[in-house]
């Protein structure tokens, strides 16, 4: 069993910064594709961003693309998610996940969730 622990969210005014962390506990999970995913009020669920398990590919969500950047740590076992830019539009809880098939990570077939952390960016 693996569990997942997201840190790093708060309150942030438009244009901000944010880094999201992802804590991988239980087996090892490097070999996993991971990925971020976000659900807002009243809206589904939707993919942000996956890497696959080397961290040489990486995929985004149109509407974040050259705001937001996926890393890994493999060592640390530790996902981060760099939000650069903020918009209003961002306000929604995130969550990492996990797969072993980068694909299922981009589809949100995951294995493994997170419990989600609050990102909230004001105008």
């Amino acid at each position: 069993q693996v569990q997942l622990v997201e840190s790093g969210g708060g309150l942030v005014q438009a244009g901000g910064s944010l880094t999201l962390s992802c804590a991988a506990s239980g087996r090892t999970v490097s070999s996993y594709a991971m990925g971020w995913f976000r659900q807002a009020p009243g809206k589904e669920r939707e993919f942000v961003a996956a890497i696959n398990w080397s961290g040489d590919a990486r995929k985004y969500v149109d509407s974040v693309k050259g705001r937001f950047t996926i890393s890994r740590d493999n060592a640390k076992n530790t996902v981060n998610l760099q939000m650069n830019s903020l918009k209003p539009e961002d306000t929604a809880v995130y969550y990492c996940a996990a797969s072993a098939a980068f694909f299922k990570v981009v589809r949100g077939e995951c294995d493994y969730w997170g419990q989600g952390t609050q990102v909230t960016v004001s105008s």
